[in-house]
């Protein structure tokens, strides 16, 4: 099962002479090593194609901006000039423990790359040991004499003799990457690495999108209970007026209980608000890292319109969000375990060596009691039962499902941005209609109201026409509401400010480890 190659070396009178051979040996070893290590088997990782589509479908006929390439890096949330938006959104990457555990996995990859760059260099073992040695029936008095080197013995009356030795030694092994196994690992692990990095900033990113989303929720919430208020009050004055007329004999007692029910109605909706506005402001401390307790929000409206967003080209999607980043640096760690794994097939190629002191005191050693040897072995399996060609066709498989996750997220992330182009598309042009929905129900209330008065309408009628245009307040509402979620969904979808710039290098990743030999 195993060929194996090894030249041992003597010493005594023989050092000068066995110094001179290691030297030789050692660069003759290194000059064949060398241009084998350039050898690296396995494919060779070139990017896959993915499915990018010439322009959005969506972006016809609507123009938020021109689409360029220039979104601002890392503070996307600017555009909203929302300050409390921006300190909260900051300290997401700071204390948020989503954000937290990603950045924990990113610094574990980064070990993993040390850890295989540790293969690429020789493992050295040192040892020093003392042995005492009795020989003889039994013990005794005697005289003590020095023998041999390396030994100190004694004697005494029962014949028991003793002896003393000290041994230091050194033992070193260099399996030699020649066909490029750890180099196709070290490879793998740094596009690991930068899949974490990736993942790292996703999780930013996705963090950040999910508070601004539940931020924007909140201000939602702030502007229904201001309308709620506004809407309570103006009932009150119908109530008022309703009262008036009854007091008046001009309408019956019908008309006041009917009012009054209008005005305890929205108030309980006013009251049921506080609900979602706290379950949003505790969603919001959570994603900064913090228990609800510590954190209360002001109450703000709503703005009245979302900012001008700027869109990438499609052809630049790819570099600008992070998990497609990421699915595409799987693709090459996928590759290089191809190469893992094709090296399986050739044999390894190991140095070993040792040098071995041996004296009669614990220091200094003498030079004529050192032992030394140099080897070199190769070894390979003769008879795996298919175990190395069931490992290749594994890792290619692997390697094809990398690519295919590479194309879905790719597809994944067109279908999002086409989305929420339609959807900001769609909204705006409903909330123009929402608008002079209110401004009509106003309109309504304001003329059935003074037509009551006059007594030439029922009071149903009123109450029929303030109930509408409390609905299409509402929906006015909701669809702004929407519009932000939209807005801030389309900027999650297009990458934020991230691109491909922002991931470590290979250089910036393998740096760490200076002492690397350049095979």
């Amino acid at each position: 099962m195993h060929a194996l190659a090894h030249a041992g070396f003597g010493c005594g009178e023989w050092v000068r002479r066995g110094r001179a051979l290691r030297v030789q040996a050692f660069l003759a070893a290194s000059a064949l090593v060398v241009p084998l290590a350039a050898c690296t088997v396995g494919p060779n990782y070139t990017r896959e194609a993915a499915p990018v589509s010439p322009q959005f479908k969506e972006l016809k006929g609507w123009k938020v901006a021109t689409p360029r390439d220039q979104l601002d890096r890392g503070n996307w949330w600017a555009a909203y000039r929302d300050a409390k938006l921006a300190l909260l959104l900051r300290q997401v990457e700071i204390s948020n423990q989503t954000v937290a555990a990603s950045a924990a996995a990113y610094e574990q990859a980064r070990a993993l790359i040390r850890e295989a760059q540790a293969a690429l260099l020789p493992t050295v073992t040192g040892s020093y040991t003392y042995n005492r040695t009795r020989t003889g029936p039994k013990a005794g008095g005697g005289s003590s004499v020095v023998t041999g080197a390396g030994t100190t013995t004694g004697g005494d009356r029962g014949g028991a003799s003793y002896s003393t030795t000290y041994t230091a030694q050194a033992s070193g092994n260099w399996t030699i990457d020649i066909w490029g196994k750890v180099r196709r690992q070290i490879e793998s692990n740094v596009a690991a690495t930068q899949v974490s990095a990736a993942d790292l900033d996703n999780a930013k990113l996705a963090a950040q999108a999910q508070l601004a989303i539940a931020y924007f929720n909140l201000r939602a919430t702030d502007s229904l209970r201001d309308l709620l208020a506004r809407t309570v009050a103006e009932y009150k004055r119908t109530l008022e007026i309703t009262q008036n007329q009854y007091n008046a004999g001009v309408v019956s007692r019908a008309d006041v209980i009917t009012a009054q029910t209008q005005v305890l109605t929205v108030e309980a909706q006013l009251i049921n608000v506080g609900v979602q506005r706290a379950a949003f402001e505790h969603a919001i401390a959570v994603l900064t890292g913090r228990p609800p307790a510590e954190l209360t929000i002001t109450p703000h409206l709503l703005g009245g319109s979302i900012p001008k967003i700027p869109v990438v080209l499609p052809s630049t999607l790819l570099e600008r969000r992070p998990d497609i980043a990421a699915s595409e640096r799987a693709m090459q760690e996928q590759n290089a375990l191809i190469g893992v794994a094709v090296a399986a097939y050739y044999p390894d190629i190991s140095l070993s060596g040792l040098a071995e002191f041996i004296g009669r005191n614990p220091l200094p050693f003498s030079t004529p009691h050192l032992v030394w040897s140099l080897g070199a072995a190769a070894t390979d399996e003769l008879f795996d039962g298919g175990l190395r060609g069931a490992q290749v066709d594994a890792a290619r498989a692997a390697y094809w499902e990398s690519v295919a996750n590479y194309r879905q997220t790719v597809l994944t992330a067109f279908q999002q941005v086409e989305d929420q182009l339609a959807a900001i598309h769609i909204l705006s042009q409903q909330l123009g209609v929402e608008r002079q929905a209110v401004r009509a129900a106003r309109e309504a209330v304001d003329v059935y109201l003074n037509q009551y008065r006059a007594g030439t309408v029922s009071f149903t009628t009123v109450v029929t026409a303030e109930a509408t245009l409390l609905q299409d307040e509402e929906a006015e509402l909701t669809v702004r509401q929407n519009l932000f979620l939209a807005s801030v969904s389309l900027i999650e979808a297009v990458g934020g400010g991230w691109d491909t710039t922002l991931l470590p290098t290979q250089n910036e990743l393998e740096s760490g480890f200076s002492l690397l030999p350049q095979l």
